[in-house]
């Protein structure tokens, strides 16, 4: 690979001869500008203001706009006797964990080469330096025209340097987040849950730009003299859009990813009935609710019970109290009629003279 800058590692009083090399690389499908009605390139030409004419690249130098529209030319000369230490050095300033390094900050990447066989050593001393102590060193360097800031870090058997913008480049997220409140139940954060576990992990080898490729397919088409391809689903049948229905569209996403990962039948039935007792878990009223209402109605039960016993047991009472009383009566009749009799019989008569 070519590098693209030339310079050294300050470790302390180390330093490492290194060549800078890209370790990204751009494969998205450029595109000309043409002319719509025959064909042709359309160019840019690079034209003077004043005079209209053409300037070639030679002739083609920097300057700084002033407020007022001023044109303050600056020279090669002028930025090369600045006192700039990391011209040709990437000055290693600190170790930190890799935590500590906003991911908001991260740029361009590229891979540090030792340049030369005396510089094999001290790179392979910051290397395994930077493994022992799981920790990346923060560093400035300069490159194209500009002091940046960056982080290295160790792939495989390199050493990485991401490049991370300055910290007050970073803008604050005012009036991003949702300004009304919203409040989240434990049964959606239960589906949300069963969803990440559902969609799992993933080989980052295995992902692939879909979108270049149809380009691709589309050119190749074009070229063999055709009319390219067929627009694609969008979905828009499928009731893509908004969402209306959160824990449907959750319990449908979980539904569906488990039928992209071909699971079995008997997972896939698992799967449901998880997310059925998710689902219903939160359309169920809170149980105090139901335990209150299931109180209540054994006790309705119960109180009409005792009321229904309590009536019969008057009842009967009722019925059985004439008839004792009555037997009452009749005995006491009976006693008062023999009284008579007996006395009837002890009262003697009286003799006629």
């Amino acid at each position: 690979m070519r590098s693209i800058w030339n310079g050294a590692i300050s470790f302390g009083l180390v330093s490492i001869p290194i060549k800078l090399v890209n370790a990204t690389e751009s494969r998205s499908v450029s595109f000309r500008q043409i002319h719509t009605e025959d064909g042709g390139r359309v160019r840019y030409k690079k034209v003077c203001e004043l005079d209209g004419e053409e300037v070639p690249q030679a002739e083609i130098g920097k300057a700084y706009e002033d407020a007022d529209g001023t044109m303050i030319p600056i020279t090669e000369e002028d930025l090369a006797a600045l006192p700039l230490p990391t011209a040709k050095t990437i000055e290693i300033v600190a170790f930190v964990p890799a935590g500590d390094i906003d991911p908001l900050q991260m740029d361009a990447a590229y891979y540090l080469s030792a340049n030369g066989v005396p510089a094999a050593k001290p790179y392979t001393l910051l290397r395994e330096a930077l493994k022992r102590s799981e920790k990346v060193a923060v560093a400035k360097y300069a490159l194209r025209g500009r002091e940046r800031l960056g982080m290295l870090r160790v792939v495989d058997d390199v050493i990485a340097m991401h490049g991370l913008l300055w910290p007050d480049e970073i803008r604050a997220p005012e009036g991003v987040a949702p300004e009304n409140p919203v409040s989240v139940r434990d049964a959606e954060l239960d589906l949300a849950d069963a969803l990440m576990a559902t969609l799992g992990e993933v080989d980052m080898s295995t992902l692939h730009d879909d979108y270049r490729t149809a380009v691709e397919e589309m050119i190749a088409a074009k070229a063999e003299g055709g009319e390219g391809v067929a627009p694609p689903d969008t979905g828009e049948e499928r009731g893509g859009g908004q969402v209306i229905d959160l824990m449907a569209a959750l319990e449908n996403s979980v539904r569906a990813a488990k039928e992209a990962r071909g699971e079995g039948e008997g997972e896939q039935g698992k799967a449901e009935a998880e997310v059925t007792q998710l689902t219903s878990r939160a359309r169920t009223p809170k149980s105090t609710d139901t335990k209150k209402s299931t109180s209540k109605t054994p006790a309705k039960k119960t109180a009409a019970a005792a009321h229904k016993s309590t009536a019969k047991t008057a009842k009967t009472a009722t019925k059985k109290t004439p008839a004792k009383s009555t037997a009452t009566k009749s005995t006491a009749t009976k006693k008062t009629a023999a009284k008579k009799t007996t006395a009837k019989k002890a009262t003697p008569r009286k003799r006629t003279a």
